[in-house]
């Protein structure tokens, strides 16, 4: 392997441990989410007083709100191990034998992205969470012979970002829904200044109040962006981040005042300037700013959608009068109408 090969594979691990380091390992230490949190920690009590597994859980809501971190502190909570998969890695029945074989009993299962489970492999985990059994097939053609393979019981946590895209059948099957919705300003300064603390770095009020507003309510951008601001200020010598070194090195990672970074002007730009506001299709921005569908609709629009600066309507995507503003587009003067803003 060459060697700057090396280097960068170093330094990804070395993100990944840093990351890690920065989840909260216990409920006290989540933040935000308190109604969810509160309801999850009594059927946590509940299943460890009556000795039984905890029923299977479906976390839904955008990236980065923390449902895998959930997912570890559960494990903790309950004294178990956790497996941790996705429905992509998941292509084939056997992959999903090789992993339920492997639970033991009060084990946590959680797969990311359980939206994207193909059919055969969704179907076979059915009377794995229902009755505890796999059927497996030995054999070929007319030699062939099934066998049930009997399962402890375990607890599989569903995460998606994109629940409508998930069959019924699945989600009937989890005994507990919830979403996590994105967080307020405060609760992601609270993030900030446990992390700050983490991390070895001083940090007053402003400057982690200028972080948490750049932070598109999302606790992962937040502790992405103190550790950048974090650079910052050991490159420059300076003992702790105030709003001012926040500010400054934030400008030049490119994040602006509500926390868009280039691709979520890019995306803007298209509506805003090029489509006239819009209505304008999802196909039709991802080809004329080169990203995926899945991008836009999981990563670029959901904050867009949720401060108010983008609508979804049957026409297509539609800015209103905010992200007119924000661009410095009068609004109207590439085509907007205030009717068309509010479809």
């Amino acid at each position: 392997m060459p060697r700057d090969e090396i280097i960068e594979t170093t330094q990804l691990a070395d993100e990944d441990v840093v990351e890690s380091s920065l989840r909260p390992s216990r409920f006290e230490e989540f933040v935000g989410q308190e109604a969810m949190k509160e309801n999850l920690a009594v059927m946590v009590k509940s299943a460890k007083m009556r000795k039984a597994s905890l029923d299977h859980l479906l976390f839904s809501g955008p990236p980065g709100l923390g449902k895998t971190t959930l997912g570890h502190i559960i494990a903790r909570e309950m004294g178990v191990n956790i497996h941790v998969t996705s429905g992509p890695a998941l292509e084939r029945k056997g992959d999903l034998a090789g992993i339920l074989s492997g639970l033991e009993e009060g084990d946590v299962l959680f797969i990311d992205e359980i939206h994207r489970l193909n059919t055969v492999v969704e179907e076979n985990l059915y009377p794995a969470m229902e009755d505890l059994y796999f059927d497996i097939v030995l054999g070929e053609g007319v030699h062939a012979r099934s066998m049930k393979l009997t399962l402890p019981p375990f607890t599989l946590i569903g995460a998606t970002t994109r629940s409508g895209l998930m069959s019924a059948p699945l989600r009937d099957r989890f005994g507990f829904s919830t979403r996590l919705d994105y967080y307020d300003a405060p609760a992601l300064k609270t993030i900030v200044r446990r992390s700050s603390t983490i991390l070895g770095i001083g940090i007053v009020e402003d400057g982690a109040e200028e972080i948490a507003r750049r932070s598109r309510g999302t606790p992962r951008i937040a502790n992405r962006l103190l550790r950048r601001v974090r650079d910052y200020a050991v490159v420059d010598h300076k003992e702790y981040i105030d709003r001012d070194l926040a500010d400054y090195a934030l400008q030049r990672l490119d994040i602006d005042a509500m926390g868009f970074d280039p691709l979520d002007r890019l995306y803007l730009d298209a509506v805003v300037s090029k489509f006239d506001g819009g209505p304008v299709g999802l196909d039709t921005i991802a080809s004329c700013i080169g990203e995926e569908r899945d991008t836009i609709e999981e990563v670029i629009e959901p904050y867009l959608m949720q401060v108010g600066f983008i609508q979804r309507t049957p026409r297509g995507r539609v800015a209103t009068r905010g992200a007119f503003e924000h661009m410095g587009v009068q609004f109207g003067q590439s085509g907007g109408s205030d009717q068309g803003a509010l479809l």
